[in-house]
C-alpha cells in the first residue's frame, strides 16, 4: 500500500515519449510490487509515464497500488538488454525521515534539479519516508566512491530489520545487543528518527567491540540516569494515544502562529528533529515532536508562566514553538537561530557552528522552503 499521505511528487510525469509506440511487442500483465513507480516501470519496459498511465486508466501515481495487476509492453526484458534506456539509472536510494533534495543531492555530490528530473518531479516537490529515487550522472561517483564502498563493506554480514509501530532507534539496538552508533553507520542515518515500515540494517556482532558505549551517539555520552529517563518516558509515550502526522502538522501550525512564530520554521524544526512524531526520545532524552530536554522544558515553562509537560503534544508543541520565538528574538540571523536550538546559542555565539550543525541548518533551511 502507497503511504496515508502521498505528496506531489507521486503525480503522472509529463516525460515526452521517445518511442515511435508505447507496446511495439503488445501488452502483457505486470503485478506491482512494493515501491513500483510509473517512472520506474516506464523505464524498465521501454516505454514512457504516460503511455502506462493511459493504458491502465491511471489519473494518478496514487492509482499504483501493490499487488495490482497493470498492462505493461511485452517483450520488455529480453530487449531491455540490448536496448538503451533514455534515462541511465546508476543508483536507488530509499529515503529515510527528514530527508530533503538538498541533502540527498549533496550526499551523492550531485544536484537538486538531476534527481528531479530523473524522477519527472519538480525540485520543490515533497519527499518522504520510503520513496524510492533514481540517482543518475554524477551521482554515480558518489554511489562508488571509497566512502560508500567502506559503507556497503561494514554492512556485510548483516541482519535485516522492519520497524514496527512504537520502535526507536535505542530500543532496536538493544534488541539485537548493538548499540544506536553502529546502527545509525550501518544504515547512514543522519538522526535517531525512524518510522514504520523503514528497513534497518543491523550490522554484524564483531561491528560491537569497536563501538562506543551504548549511551553514546554523534560523539556524545549521556549519564547513565539521562539514558534510563529518556526509556521510561518512551515506555509512556509507547502507551499513549499521539496525534497522527497531519494532526502534528496542524498542531504545530496553530501553536506558532499563536506565539508569533514562522510556521513553516516551526514545522521544518520538527520534521528535522522527530518526522512530526510525538512518541520519538532520543538517547538524550530529548522527548517528542520537538526533541525538547527537560532543561529546555524549564526554560520554556518560565517563559509561558507555566509548567510544561514534554509528554502532552499541546505542551510540547509550545515549549518547542516559544523556544524558537526567544532564539529568533535573540539571534542575529535565522541560521544562527536554527543552529541555537541544535547547538545551543550560547556555544553558537562563543564557538561557531560546528560541522553537524551546519548541516542541520542547511536541511531545516531546505524543509522550511518545502512546507
Amino acid at each position: 500500500m502507497p503511504p496515508a499521505t502521498v505528496p506531489p511528487a507521486a503525480l503522472i510525469p509529463t516525460t515526452v515519449s521517445t518511442h515511435s509506440s508505447p507496446a511495439p511487442h503488445g501488452w502483457t500483465t505486470y503485478t506491482v510490487k512494493d515501491g513500483d513507480t510509473l517512472i520506474g516501470l516506464a523505464a524498465t519496459f521501454r516505454t514512457t509515464p504516460r503511455a502506462l498511465a493511459a493504458k491502465n486508466h491511471i489519473s494518478d501515481a496514487r492509482r499504483l497500488w501493490t499487488g495490482s495487476t497493470i498492462q505493461v509492453p511485452g517483450r520488455a526484458t529480453s530487449t531491455a538488454k540490448a536496448a538503451p534506456r533514455t534515462t541511465r539509472t546508476s543508483a536507488i536510494h530509499t529515503v529515510t525521515a527528514g530527508e530533503t533534495l538538498y541533502g540527498i543531492a549533496a550526499r551523492y555530490r550531485t544536484t537538486m534539479p538531476a534527481i528531479a528530473k530523473a524522477n519527472g518531479i519538480s525540485p520543490k516537490s515533497f519527499i518522504y519516508p520510503g520513496q524510492q529515487l533514481r540517482l543518475t550522472g554524477s551521482a554515480h561517483a558518489a554511489a562508488t566512491s571509497p566512502a560508500a564502498k567502506a559503507s556497503t563493506k561494514a554492512k556485510a554480514p548483516q541482519t535485516a530489520y522492519r520497524v514496527k509501530s512504537g520502535d526507536t532507534l535505542l530500543g532496536v539496538a538493544a534488541k539485537f545487543g548493538r548499540t544506536v552508533s553502529s546502527v545509525v553507520k550501518a544504515n547512514g542515518l543522519r538522526g535517531t528518527v525512524i518510522y514504520t515500515g523503514q528497513r534497518l540494517v543491523i550490522p554484524a556482532t564483531a561491528a560491537r567491540k569497536a563501538a562506543p558505549a551504548a549511551n553514546s551517539f554523534a560523539g556524545r555520552t549521556y549519564p547513565a540516569k539521562v539514558v534510563a529517563n529518556a526509556a521510561r518516558n518512551r515506555a509512556i509515550l509507547a502507551d499513549r494515544k499521539v496525534p497522527t502526522r497531519s494532526q502534528t502538522k496542524a498542531l504545530i501550525t496553530a501553536t506558532a502562529r499563536r506565539h508569533g512564530v514562522d510556521p513553516k520554521l516551526a514545522l521544518a524544526i520538527s520534521m528535522q528533529e522527530s518526522g512530526w512524531n510525538q512518541r520519538q526520545v532520543s538517547v538524550a532524552n530529548a522527548v517528542g515532536m520537538m526533541q525538547v530536554i527537560p532543561s529546555g522544558g524549564e526554560w520554556a515553562s518560565s517563559l509561558v508562566g507555566r509548567k510544561l509537560d514534554l509528554l502532552n503534544p499541546q505542551d510540547n508543541a509550545t515549549a518547542g514553538v516559544v523556544m524558537l520565538r526567544a532564539l529568533t528574538r535573540s539571534a542575529a540571523s535565522e541560521d544562527i537561530a536554527i543552529a541555537g536550538y541544535y547547538q545551543g546559542l550560547s556555544s553558537v555565539k562563543k564557538r561557531g557552528m560546528y560541522s553537524d550543525t551546519k548541516t542541520y541548518v542547511a536541511t531545516v533551511k531546505a524543509l522550511k522552503g518545502r512546507m
